[in-house]
């Protein structure tokens, strides 16, 4: 009988310093043991048995292998490293086909684990190449199920299992570990050749030796079975990264999908998609194996949520990856007025793009506007390397950085500028929010207090568990988390106490008190350093920093209390509560009911005249679940002015520090303005009064 790939095996087996069976390879522990031997399937003889160690990095042996293999640490120190152990596998087994008179040959192992998940991953690891011969072989466990169906699943079968269905007649205690499994394995594939059998070798598994990139449409099906989310990989992981990490294995093309953050930027994640099921479990088995120092935790994930993040529609994104086999490479941070030619001229000729522009694809805004995004095709790596000298290079006025990128990221990255609304509005309503005018207090008394280093994820619930008894001395609508930049808690928080005596003594109770594994300190201050503080300022040892908006002296003279935003209503508990009041009926004409969304997690930032872009507290514990007569009454009821329906507030990012009323009115020329009623969210000056109150078109609040 003859293989359709070659007229020989060569019989493999192979142990680790750790698992043994179904888990071997799944604790990442090095190869220390090479087993084989040659058979001719046409004359049915076999070559020399060789059996080979190899010398770990870490001879640590588990209880498992000691037990099993009879190896000891001292016997595998004198032993070959396993580069050398493979040129030797090469060199014996050319000189055992030459005796046999065959010249090509094909793997066959117990399984898939030797080859897929031992060899292949640490080899790569240690940046050793694998001949040709370690990316085919035959899975002997499905061989056999082929040729005898009613036998048990291959997943199920063992050498010994397999050995005992044929009813071979061995012992494995008279054999030295490996040698034993190497021969019967021998002899269960002369029985499948033997006329009873009669089975030819003829699909052998494949390794692919290369990760493929391509682009993935919406419309596609993507078996759930097959795809995986792979946590924590290092934020400048490639795909290419990705798929060295599951080598041995075999990705779908373009199967690798980078995930982002809000912000466009990479968060650790990505989606995986593998060619089959089986393909998907042994990458399971991987979970907290190493990418470098850091241990990679691997999960089932759904086809949905592949689409969702690696899916596209675009037929622009379609025809940038067509070209296949392209190294990719985002730019981001270009002028909004690059072309092709300044991109073209910035990259020089030292890193030719793939097809000169057509290599080149510009992110944009629905309307047509850049985002200072754009992806670059590289026909190899080494053009590709050249690009990425160039990373922070000044275009223009800027500085450009470039990234590897994936077939995925580009379907991501279009995907969320496309779907970007032109004019953000305020969420679906869901339920009714009417806020009492609230002003956070100003002045030297100091009757506030000031958490310092407070857990990231803790909520103001968290902060008045803290507070414990002292919750009942807070004022009403008396707590405020400080926002980051980006909105996020930046870790403090304020709270206003009822009076500076009960703030002194929750300073010296709670001082250094834990919340969640870490220590809060609290100190006392005065309403008029923490509405600096929530105003954008810092508040330090060195003492008081106005916002970066006003000046020192601006700031002394600023008075004015902020006034915390109709979207930012809060559900105090019952303890907190003012006294409830029966509504009165006003006789002019109700108001419309303001909705916001019942997402308490949610953090709102406050936008006043004076500051375009401060971070201050929300003021939101929960959302009060309205009944349905709520909100007719709520209607009905007499209260400080607040957004009529239509109408949204716009949050504007990205303004220059010297931006003024007047330019911000310029932008939005054209648009309607909002009523005088609008006025009484924010206090003003007599200044910015008067430009709001003149004549125009539109106001942007």
């Amino acid at each position: 009988m003859t293989a359709s790939h070659s007229d020989s095996l060569v019989v493999l087996f192979g142990a680790t310093a750790g698992a043994y069976g179904a888990k071997l390879g799944s604790d990442e522990r090095e190869l220390i043991l090479l087993v084989w031997q040659v058979v001719d399937l046409h004359s049915k003889k076999v070559g020399t048995l060789h059996k080979s160690l190899v010398k770990a990095d870490n001879l640590d042996l588990s209880d498992q292998c000691r037990e099993v293999s009879a190896l000891t640490p001292e016997g595998l120190s004198k032993a070959e490293p396993l580069d050398r152990v493979l040129q030797q596998f090469s060199q014996l087994v050319s000189s055992d086909l030459k005796v046999l008179g065959r010249s090509s040959y094909t793997l066959c192992s117990d399984g898939q684990l030797l080859i897929r998940q031992v060899l292949h991953p640490e080899t790569s690891k240690k940046n050793l190449l694998l001949s040709d011969c370690f990316y085919s072989f035959y899975d002997l466990r499905k061989e056999f199920r082929s040729c005898y169906p009613s036998s048990a699943a291959g997943k199920d079968q063992t050498i010994k299992t397999m050995a005992e269905y044929l009813g071979l007649g061995t012992d494995e205690a008279e054999e030295d570990f490996g040698v034993w499994q190497v021969k019967t394995m021998v002899a269960i594939i002369f029985s499948m050749l033997s006329e009873g059998g009669n089975h030819v070798f003829t699909e052998p598994e494949t390794v692919k030796h290369k990760y493929e990139t391509g682009p993935c449409s919406k419309s596609e099906t993507v078996d759930s079975e097959t795809v995986i989310r792979a946590r924590g990989l290092p934020w400048q992981s490639s795909d290419q990264d990705i798929a060295r990490f599951f080598k041995g294995l075999n990705i779908a093309k373009g199967g690798v999908a980078l995930c982002l953050n809000s912000q466009g930027r990479r968060n650790g994640e990505a989606l995986v998609r593998f060619v089959n099921s089986e393909q998907r479990d042994l990458a399971l088995e991987r979970h907290k194996h190493h990418m470098g120092s850091r241990y990679i935790e691997v999960y089932k994930a759904t086809g949905e949520e592949f689409l969702k993040i690696a899916g596209g529609t675009s037929n622009e994104v379609a025809q940038f990856l067509s070209k296949e086999n392209q190294v990719i490479i985002r730019m981001r941070g270009l002028p909004f007025t690059a072309t092709q030619e300044d991109v073209l001229g910035f990259l020089g000729p030292e890193c030719p793009v793939t097809g000169g522009k057509e290599g080149l694809l510009f992110v944009k805004y629905p309307d047509g506007r850049p985002t200072g995004d754009a992806f670059v095709l590289f026909s190899c790596e080494e053009y590709a390397q050249s690009a990425l000298k160039k990373h922070k290079e000044i275009l223009g006025k800027r500085y450009i950085e470039l990234f590897r990128s994936t077939a995925a990221e580009v379907q991501q990255v279009l995907n969320r500028y496309m779907s970007t609304p032109l004019i953000p509005t305020l969420p679906t309503p869901i339920i009714p929010v009417i806020p009492p005018p609230y002003t956070i207090a100003t002045g030297s008394v100091r009757d506030c207090v000031r958490l310092r280093g407070l857990p990231y994820t803790a909520g103001i619930d968290d902060i008045l568990e803290f507070m414990g008894d002292a919750t009942g001395d807070i004022k009403p609508h008396g707590v405020h988390m400080v926002l980051n930049q980006q909105g996020r808690p930046s870790g403090d928080a304020f709270i206003q106490m009822k009076s500076a005596d009960k703030a002194f003594m929750v300073a010296q109770k709670c001082h250094k008190k834990m919340m969640k594994d870490r220590y809060v300190e609290v100190f006392q201050c005065s309403g008029e350093e923490m509405n600096f503080v929530l105003m954008g300022g810092t508040l330090n040892r060195s003492g008081l920093s106005p916002p970066p908006c006003l000046s020192p002296p601006a700031y002394a003279a600023f008075q004015t209390a902020a006034v915390i935003p109709a979207e930012a209503a809060l559900y105090q508990p019952q303890a907190l509560l003012p006294t409830t009041r029966t509504p009165q009926a006003s006789a002019a004409a109700p108001p419309a009911v303001t909705y916001y969304p019942a997402q308490a997690a949610q953090l709102y930032m406050n936008y006043t005249a004076y500051y375009p872009s401060p971070p201050v507290s929300p003021t939101a514990v929960g959302y009060i679940a309205a009944p349905p007569g709520a909100v007719a009454a709520a209607a009905t009821a007499t209260h400080t002015p607040i957004l009529p329906q239509p109408g949204a507030l716009v949050r504007m990012q990205g303004l220059p520090y010297n931006t003024g009323m007047k330019e911000i009115l310029s932008f939005f020329q054209g648009y309607q303005y909002a009523p005088d009623d609008y006025n009484g969210l924010i206090q003003l000056s007599d200044q910015a009064r008067s430009v709001l109150q003149a004549p125009k078109e539109w106001v942007c609040l």
